[in-house]
């Protein structure tokens, strides 16, 4: 049993660890993140905490979670509840429930709907199974989980990146269809879970995922015509899409980095001169990629040093000093 959890069943009782804690216990993993729940309501999650002599954080108390200290690890305590999105929200309705089924009902994937108390799963959606094939499965009907938040389609994709997953064909085509509704969500959550993306072991199963699914036609226009674009040059061997994912795989593990590979060639499409029949250049495309990430960084909200980074490492990405040169060499 988790070291972890038995010493928040020590505090309270009952309580099952829950969504992504349990999915890493499974895979063999220690968890990044630890969530529990309850059938306790707030108020007494606070006043069992305090009663172990531990401090309570209360920042998600009214959406029923409790926060506490356990081991190195901020640990969240939440009340068993259920989510009820009202028409054109974004922010749904909490409704306490009693019983752990229920709670797991409202979560996205079936990979994040497994519970686990004193050793024994209690997972109503086949999330294990879903863990063993390495596949990524929606809770219920993926329709009405993508329209209730639809930051979840790009969910899918960090998690094909961060876990290596496959994503299940019936919610790839759920997200094709609604990747539209990826317009409804804040630049800032976007960026989360981009920038999560990017930094994940199986980034090109992500960018893969943003691109076949026409999510990156809503987030980044400017990179969805690099897909099988020829660049015609004697220099590369790779479509343009097909470069730039090897390029942002092949770089240090640093956000900054890791943002400008992706958008390293983005001007390219833009300054294109054919040469004659067989070869094409691309003079400059560093200098307007370069004003391309600036604008995209203020429509994207980032902070004025993540812009000023970002943009001039994609300036700079031909120097023999540039982080990117020696992958972008590769990449060919």
């Amino acid at each position: 049993m988790n070291e972890v959890y038995k010493k928040v069943e020590t505090i309270i009782s009952p309580v099952y660890m829950v969504g992504g804690s349990v999915r890493d216990c499974l895979l063999g993993a220690e968890p990044k993140d630890y969530d529990f729940s309850t059938p306790h309501d707030p108020e007494t999650i606070e006043r069992k905490i305090r009663e172990a002599k531990r401090k309570p954080f209360l920042t998600g108390k009214r959406f029923g979670t409790i926060g506490v200290k356990i081991g190195g690890h901020l640990v969240e305590i939440t009340t068993f509840r259920n989510e009820i999105y009202q028409r054109g929200s974004r922010k749904p309705d909490v409704v306490y429930v009693d019983d752990i089924a229920a709670d797991l009902s409202r979560r996205d994937f079936t990979i994040n709907a497994i519970a686990m108390r004193d050793g024994r799963i209690i997972d109503p959606f086949s999330g294990a199974r879903d863990i063993k094939e390495k596949r990524i499965r929606c809770v219920g009907i993926a329709t009405t989980r993508f329209k209730e938040d639809p930051l979840r389609m790009l969910r899918a994709a960090r998690f094909a990146a961060q876990l290596g997953f496959i994503v299940d064909d019936a919610v790839l085509k759920t997200i094709t269809k609604l990747s539209h509704r990826i317009l409804e969500i804040s630049k800032e959550r976007w960026v989360g879970e981009l920038d999560r993306l990017l930094l994940s072991p199986f980034v090109e199963r992500g960018l893969h995922c943003l691109m076949d699914t026409g999510l990156l036609n809503y987030i980044i226009p400017e990179l969805s015509c690099q897909r099988e674009y020829d660049q015609r040059s004697r220099y590369h061997s790779h479509d343009l899409w097909e470069h730039t994912i090897r390029v942002t795989s092949q770089v240090p593990l640093d956000r900054d980095i890791r943002w400008a590979a992706l958008l390293h060639d983005m001007a390219k499409p833009f300054v294109r001169y054919d040469r004659d029949d067989r070869r094409s250049t691309y003079a400059k495309h560093d200098i307007l990629g370069y004003e391309m990430v600036i604008r995209l960084g203020g429509y994207l909200k980032w902070s004025n040093r993540r812009i000023k980074a970002v943009s001039e490492l994609v300036r700079d990405h031909m120097n023999d000093e540039s982080p990117l040169r020696e992958s972008d060499n590769n990449a060919k």
